[in-house]
């Protein structure tokens, strides 16, 4: 479920950035600790038995091995990994957004469609946008969680 710091953000002060990177619930920082605890971990292994219990020739060993790995990272071109990947992310927050309705185009659709300056075409054209505004209102209270929150069951919805 996502976390929103909507009203800490509004009400920040100097300073306040740095608070919000601190915080623990729903932060990058709890995501990845494990993981950088497991690498803070394996470096520091590798360290202590580089200086502490490898031999000078097993040290000479690991660093032409060391030395070999970086000219095989080197193969890999990361630039154009990390492209690849951001251009993905990307396509996928883009779908995502286009995938949440806008009453907008129904609109101006109904708008230049329905014909009619008496009351019957005006009711018409009511109806017809209310529904609009009330599906894109059920899609956006499925996925946010404010939405939801401000409208939480039908007669919410009715009044």
């Amino acid at each position: 479920m996502t976390v929103t710091y909507t009203s800490r953000v509004a009400t920040a002060r100097f300073g306040g950035f740095s608070q919000l990177l601190l915080l623990w619930r729903g932060s990058i920082y709890k995501l990845l600790y494990r993981e950088l605890l497991l690498f803070l971990g394996a470096y520091l292994g590798l360290s202590l038995a580089y200086r502490f219990l490898l031999s000078e020739s097993q040290r000479r060993l690991f660093e032409k091995l060391v030395l070999y790995c970086d000219k095989s990272a080197n193969l890999i071109p990361v630039s154009f990994v990390l492209g690849f990947y951001v251009a993905l992310v990307l396509e996928r927050w883009w779908g995502q957004f286009r995938a949440v309705p806008a009453p907008d185009g129904l609109m101006v659709a109904v708008a230049g469609s329905v014909h009619g300056a008496d009351a019957r075409g005006r009711i018409l054209r009511r109806t017809l946008l209310r529904y609009g505004g009330l599906a894109a209102l059920l899609v956006l209270r499925a996925v946010s969680t404010p939405v939801y929150k401000r409208f939480p069951t039908t007669d919410h919805l009715v009044q």
